[in-house]
């Protein structure tokens, strides 16, 4: 695309052939429906025809998800009728940032270059067991998470996270994906340091994450949150940093209105303890983004 308008404007300016100036701002709209909006963006400093056609209601309500006046329903609003008056290009730059909702506990957000729907759950908003016992489990505020704080496990036998979501999802192919962080990370002198003192168990029997939907579709894995043989070089591969776990996918069609998602994972042989994990959020976005 970029080449051929290059190509355009040296043949209107050498010869008096057409230019950029010469395409209809209707053409140019035509050609931005299959552009990404950072595209569309960059192209509309060209000239007269394509800024017009960027700031185009029709380019970029077909870049917003059919579910988006819901989306907009989400955010606070000074002003009831505030959100009609924006042209759609601006509803799309809003719609891109994180906007929290459930009292501050899930944020949902457009991807820019697609638009589509992407979701994120904090810990915060999951039933944990054990939770409201501090030998267990703590709150620990962070940088290092949408949120402001994510949930850090000391010791328990039982270990059970679990959460729903009802949601409206735009049709598509999600990806549901759980992230934690084995170890409990701090800052100090300004560097970034992991403590493992409390690190145990994971190695023993996989914890298991499983999905399941309204209707009906159900997902399920196994995994070991920690190695039982560490590389001579670089360590333990899976302590002191996030890892996202994937859960499974699942399927919103056209017929579905409203999509219930419930998920979990959990580690429920008592045999032993576990502990020294942080648990931040669940991620649901599509699946090929």
């Amino acid at each position: 695309m970029g080449a051929s308008l290059s190509l355009l404007t040296e043949n209107g300016s050498s010869n008096g052939g057409p230019s950029l100036g010469d395409i209809p701002e209707s053409c140019v709209a035509c050609v931005f429906l299959y552009l990404t909006p950072p595209e569309i963006c960059n192209l509309a400093r060209l000239n007269r025809a394509f800024r017009g056609a960027a700031s185009s209601d029709a380019v970029w309500e077909a870049k917003l998800p059919s579910n988006y006046h819901h989306l907009l329903g989400l955010l606070p609003q000074t002003d009831g009728d505030i959100h009609h008056k924006l042209s759609k290009k601006a509803i799309f730059a809003i719609l891109s940032r994180p906007h929290p909702f459930d009292d501050g506990n899930k944020e949902v957000w457009l991807d820019k270059f697609s638009g589509r729907v992407c979701m994120s759950i904090s810990a915060k908003a999951m039933t944990i067991t054990g939770i409201e016992d501090r030998r267990y489990w703590n709150w620990v505020p962070t940088e290092e998470s949408r949120f402001p704080v994510i949930a850090y496990l000391q010791q328990i036998w039982w270990f059970e996270v679990a959460g729903v979501v009802k949601f409206p999802f735009n049709p598509d192919i999600y990806t549901l994906s759980v992230r934690v962080h084995l170890g409990k990370f701090s800052k100090r002198l300004g560097r970034r340091v992991c403590n493992f003192e409390h690190t145990h168990g994971w190695d023993v029997k996989p914890v298991r994450f499983e999905l399941s939907t309204s209707d009906g579709q159900q997902a399920s894995t196994e995994c070991f949150l920690d190695d039982t043989e560490q590389d001579g070089t670089n360590g333990n591969h899976k302590r002191g940093c996030w890892i996202d776990y994937k859960v499974g996918e699942f399927i919103v069609s056209e017929l579905d209105p409203e999509t219930e998602v419930r998920f979990s994972m959990k580690q429920i042989d008592c045999t032993h303890s576990k502990g020294g994990l942080c648990v931040d959020s669940v991620s649901i976005i599509p699946s090929n983004l």
